[in-house]
């Protein structure tokens, strides 16, 4: 099954296009901030130069990591979901769910040691402009050299094959028990991973909204002020996240009649193609209302934080650069990471829907008349993305300004934030609009028998 794997990428290497992209910038973000723990750990590095190095490479490093496994997971998902003709034909000439799960395991593994490799060279650069940027700013002293070792291409090789193999095992474990046909069993499965979901993202939840709720006990002077509205705005957005393809289920069913009404028959199509595949789905909103969420909270808190210490007279210290610095690198790890994971999941997503656009096309539909449905579906996916996402957002934004600043909203705005939503937007309708139309130039009859 490893020669297979082999074979398999050789001969379609467009198949694993978006893992190696998101492996290789998931490894060169990875490296360039762990190479701040081999710079630190150089000898003659002052102690406020090691220490400020080991906190941003650390608290990057944690956010990075999760990140880089969404954006794995969320790709080799799609992908694997496409393969269950494939699955189920290897099933049926023999071949076993342990064998099935070595090859497609052995494909990512392989595909996200060549991203790591393709990542040296950019992450070495980065590590050394990233460490430009700290002694500007006067974080790091400016003698210090940088330096690329062993802790850098550890954790950037490590993290990067760990995702790959995780998450295709995980993917390919769901395929081969749904090609399985296990009957009530797959079905006892499926709703045991419901409930699984559902409680996940109640927990998330719950957490979150103890964590901005706890904004309100601490002292408004105290420095650590932001981290808990922060936090508890990031396990809100995860918790939405989670339970996305729920929330998305009644939404629709709310919003029927007032689709049909607006959009036509293309809104009414397009709420009812989302009412089917709302779990296919999940891998679009979940990015979205993460990033969404991460980034409102995380910049308006930011400009909070940085507009009260100015206003207080106080320089800012080595700490409040550090913070500055790290919220910035985080909210520019999330909106390429989400941006990767929308881009890759609505492409896979619609590219795969080529044979459901030439039954249409059949049928009677123009390709005008497909684009105004999958238009729809973009619509309803944006909205409910960016308005669970804002919520979370606000949810930390709101107390956190509170207990600063004695007011009830921020001074920085609506800027930020239509920034935001119009990079959430763009991604979602320019990929889905563009493959759509790149799909419907094959002639419906080939579309129909190709994916037959």
């Amino acid at each position: 099954m490893l020669f297979l794997a082999v074979r398999s990428i050789r001969k379609r290497p467009g198949r694993f296009l978006a893992t190696l992209l998101s492996a290789f910038l998931g490894a060169v973000i990875i490296m360039t901030f762990s190479s701040l723990h081999d710079t630190a750990a150089a000898p003659g590095v002052d102690r406020v130069s090691s220490e400020s190095m080991t906190i941003s490479a650390t608290v990057v490093g944690g956010y990075g990591s999760l990140l880089v496994f969404f954006a794995i997971a969320s790709t080799l998902t799609v992908g694997v979901r496409q393969r269950a003709e494939e699955i189920h034909l290897l099933r049926c000439t023999g071949a076993t769910p342990a064998q099935i799960t070595r090859m497609v395991v052995g494909e990512s593994a392989a595909v996200a040691l060549a991203g790591a490799v393709l990542a040296i060279g950019p992450a070495v650069l980065g590590g050394r402009l990233l460490l430009d940027l700290f002694k500007d700013s006067g974080q790091v002293a400016a003698g210090v050299d940088p330096a690329f070792g062993v802790m850098a291409l550890g954790s950037g090789f490590g993290i990067a094959f760990l995702a790959s193999v995780g998450a295709a095992f995980l993917a390919v474990r769901r395929a081969t028990a749904t090609g399985a046909g296990a009957g009530a069993g797959s079905g006892a499965r499926g709703a045991s991973r419901g409930k699984g979901r559902t409680l996940a993202g109640c927990a998330a939840l719950v957490a979150g909204t103890g964590g901005v709720l706890t904004t309100y006990a601490v002292d408004s002077t105290e420095e650590m002020l932001m981290a808990f509205p922060a936090y508890g705005a990031i396990l809100l957005s995860v918790g939405f996240a989670v339970l996305a393809p729920a929330l998305l289920g009644r939404l629709l069913g709310l919003l029927r009649g007032p689709l049909a009404a607006v959009g036509g028959a293309g809104g009414h199509l397009g709420a009812l193609n989302l009412r089917r595949r709302g779990r296919e789905l999940a891998g679009v909103l979940m990015p979205m209302i993460i990033f969404t969420g991460m980034a409102t909270a995380t910049l308006y808190i930011q400009g909070v934080e940085s507009d009260w210490v100015a206003s207080s007279g106080l320089d800012k210290t080595v700490d409040d650069k550090n913070l500055e610095t790290l919220n910035l690198v985080v909210v520019g790890i999330i909106v390429v990471f989400s941006c990767i994971m929308l881009v890759n999941s609505l492409y896979a997503a619609t590219t795969y829907r080529s044979r459901e656009f030439g039954q249409q096309r059949l049928a009677g539909a123009t390709p005008g008349q497909v684009l105004g449905v999958v238009g729809w579906e973009a619509v309803i996916l944006t909205l409910t993305g960016l308005v669970l996402g804002t919520v979370a957002g606000i949810a930390g934004i709101i107390p956190f300004t509170m207990v600063r600043t004695d007011q009830v909203l921020p001074d920085q705005g609506p800027g930020t934030w239509l920034a935001i939503m119009a990079v959430a937007a763009v991604a979602t309708f320019g990929t889905s609009l563009a493959t759509a139309s790149r799909t419907l130039r094959t002639p419906a009859v080939d579309a129909v028998t190709v994916a037959a």
